[in-house]
């Protein structure tokens, strides 16, 4: 009875501080990929390349924890005490201002450089304590069962994802946040230490304790192997979680390219993984194969079916599509991972296993997948993976009635259905790429260039659209009477179609432009006038593009200049260098497809913008979006600089080849405001003060400006 006891209050120690550490090893991930993503334009690849790091070094983890068992336990205690005392010495997880890209260097390569630098020892210490603890428990306690510590594990780090975009982040600010992840790290090295001492009473002078073998057997099915050969259950456990990992990232960015690109859509695809492998780790009640082998089969018909036209389908309905398709091939993926488990001795070379596997899939995931697909090719490739790993799987488990592809008639059928699933996903991709006239992909996204023939006045008209996932950023007319017009969101109409007609600068004009697009704005230069348009774009292949297939740079009456990186970087570094521009009118359009670039529109921002601006100057502020309303945002900006705010709204039918576009235009001109032209077109900001809301380079919460109906994008369907 006493024994008892012990056991279960050691499992709670364990449990509780494996709980805490995978808390913590979450709660970090979006942390600190929120603190470095204004350095890199805001684009979610940062989350992709974020995610590939954790992964890699959450491989390096068990890979530690895997070695470590090796030797005796007092060197085992010896080298995990060091390395606890060494994380403490890098806290707190404050990524320093000496980090911020240049604009000429590798983004992936600068961002896994600095989470290295800022979170890699603290977060290579929570990798491995996981395995280790688990390790360490079967040993001290033989018999119990370890696999459900390490569900507990998978929903610590659920609730922490969970947890920051509804809690901690619209609580407290960034910095307060890194410091209390900190702190809250140094009280998991403390419950550490204690497991260590736990632990050293179960010792033997070369190692822990062997397992009796009567408590191995008494752990029933937790314990006994498949029925599967050893190196091909070895190989299982490494594919697995490559593809499921795969999946994951394939999902997501399939999710914010058919929607948008907001942190909400990669929040919810990680906690869908993360929850099927608390199902699956549970126990085998959870995961029945015949079951979650069907419904994945169906998933992968609704995909298929999605990715192969455009649709119309509600939105709310597109997630769940997704959302259900991602977690069925995660459960088959997890369950089959959980039912070829080894006996608890195995433990650290299981997990080393798989999380060497979901590494590898974080990298042809996020890096090789960018430099060898044009478009977003993952998910094609990880639906046929995931089926062919899933059939591999029956075909050569024991236990399974098709096991060696017998009966040969049910064999022949499954596998006629994995080619005709390939066959699907070839042609909707022959489909896609053969109706662009480029398609080019990098860490900024997908772009593609298309023609597309609309009604106009006089009939049918040729159009030549730039798009950035699934939002047009730029359109020209292809015939030559209509060619230097300023169409889609920069219409006459619109809002910066306001400022740079009704400006009162008599001489030239200095107009900067953040986000270049297809260049429409340069035909808002004026002929004989010597006005200077300057672009600030971070993307090189939209600079290309733009040149390429569009000739609004090379038209324009303008001085056009291009300055390439993040535009907020440029502008600050020009200021160092006493370079302030004086512009007369300073547009933002630097929106890639909805993503929202916060680190653009925060209070920091704009001091830089007005430092660049001239006193009576107009600063354009494109709000156009789907899901989010931007303009509580802007009036609090407005208060804080004292600037008069007007908002202009343009409907598609306003000019030819008009957008619907939301600008608002923030200025201290008077002489501009009292334009009846403008007064005509405009109107105040309509934002109750109580619903104001400031963003800083230390806080902002994209939840408190959602709009009622986020996933209704009927009303901003472009023509």
């Amino acid at each position: 009875m006493i024994q008892a006891w012990k056991a279960t209050d050691d499992m709670i120690l364990y449990a509780f501080t494996i709980f805490t550490s995978a808390f913590l090893l979450f709660q970090v991930q979006p942390l600190i990929g929120k603190w470095i993503l204004p350095w890199f334009g805001g684009t979610p690849a940062v989350w992709t390349t974020c995610m590939l790091f954790f992964q890699v070094l959450l491989f390096a983890g068990y890979a530690y924890a895997h070695v470590l068992q090796k030797l005796t336990w007092r060197r085992q205690a010896l080298v995990h005490g060091l390395l606890l005392g060494a994380t403490l010495l890098v806290l707190p997880i404050i990524p320093g201002a000496g980090w911020k890209p240049e604009g000429a260097e590798d983004p992936v390569l600068r961002i896994l450089l600095i989470l290295g630098g800022a979170v890699g020892l603290p977060y290579f210490c929570l990798s491995a304590t996981s395995p280790l603890l688990q390790a360490w428990f079967g040993r001290a306690c033989p018999g119990r069962k370890p696999y459900a510590l390490y569900a507990l594990s998978n929903a610590g780090s659920l609730l922490a994802l969970v947890s920051y975009p509804f809690v901690f982040e619209p609580v407290f600010r960034l910095r307060v946040q890194a410091v209390s992840w900190s702190w809250g790290y140094a009280g998991f090295a403390v419950l550490c230490g204690v497991c260590v001492w736990v632990a050293a009473k179960s010792r033997t002078d070369t190692g822990f304790a062997p397992v009796p073998a009567a408590a191995e057997a008494a752990a029933g099915p937790e314990t006994r192997p498949a029925g599967m050969a050893g190196g091909r259950r070895v190989v299982f456990w490494f594919c697995f979680p490559a593809v499921s990992s795969i999946m994951l990232l394939a999902f997501t960015n399939q999710m914010c390219m058919d929607i948008a690109t907001i942190p909400f859509l990669w929040i919810l695809p990680l906690g869908v993984y993360l929850l099927s492998y608390i199902l699956t780790f549970s126990g085998e009640r959870f995961y029945r194969r015949p079951f979650h082998l069907s419904y994945m089969a169906v998933g992968m018909l609704f995909v298929v079916a999605l990715l192969s036209k455009d649709n119309s389908l509600n939105l709310g309905l597109l997630v769940l599509y997704y959302t259900a398709a991602l977690f069925f091939c995660c459960m088959v993926c997890h369950g089959e991972l959980y039912r070829l488990r080894p006996e608890p001795a195995r433990l650290t070379a299981f997990y080393l296993t798989s999380s060497g596997g979901s590494a590898l899939g974080g990298i042809l995931a996020g890096v090789a997948a960018p430099l060898l697909f044009p478009m977003y090719l993952e998910l094609h490739a990880g639906l046929l993976l995931c089926g062919a790993l899933a059939l591999a799987c029956l075909f050569t488990d024991p236990a399974c009635r098709l096991y060696r592809g017998r009966p040969r008639w049910v064999a022949a059928l499954l596998i006629a259905a994995l080619l005709g699933l390939g066959v699907g996903l070839s042609r909707q991709v022959s489909d896609f790429l053969g109706g662009n006239l480029a398609v080019r992909r990098n860490f900024f996204g997908v772009l593609r260039v298309y023609f597309c023939d609309v009604e106009g006045e006089d009939g049918r008209e040729r159009q030549i659209r730039l798009c950035h996932g699934t939002t047009d950023h730029g359109m020209q007319f292809r015939d030559e009477t209509k060619r230097q017009l300023p169409v889609s969101y920069y219409a006459p109409s619109s809002g910066i179609g306001l400022a740079v007609q009704h400006c009162p600068q008599q001489g030239p004009r200095r107009i900067g432009v953040v986000g270049l697009g297809a260049g429409t704005i340069a035909a808002w230069g004026r002929p004989g006038a010597q006005d200077v348009i300057r672009f600030y774009e971070i993307n090189e292949q939209v600079r290309q593009l733009a040149n390429e297939y569009f000739t609004y740079l090379k038209d324009s009456h303008a001085i056009v200049e291009i300055k390439m990186g993040d535009a907020r970087l440029s502008l600050e570094e020009e200021s160092r260098d006493g370079m302030n521009q004086r512009f007369d009118i300073l547009a933002l359009d630097a929106f890639s497809s909805d993503a929202i670039p916060v680190h653009l529109l925060t209070r920091e921002a704009f001091v830089v913008y007005l430092r660049h601006l001239k006193p009576d100057g107009i600063l354009a502020v494109h709000i156009t979006n789907h899901h989010l309303n931007l303009n509580p945002v802007i009036a609090a900006l407005a208060d804080q600089f004292h600037l008069a705010a007007i908002g202009v709204s343009t409907d598609k039918d306003s000019d030819p080849g008009a957008y619907l576009s939301e600008w608002v235009l923030l200025t201290n001109n008077r002489v501009f405001l009292a334009n009846p032209e403008v007064a005509a077109a405009s109107e105040p900001l309509d934002v109750k003060p109580a619903s104001r809301v400031l963003w800083t380079d230390d806080y902002s919460n994209l939840f408190r400006v959602l709009k009622k109906n986020p996933l209704n994008l009927r009303q901003w369907s472009s023509p």
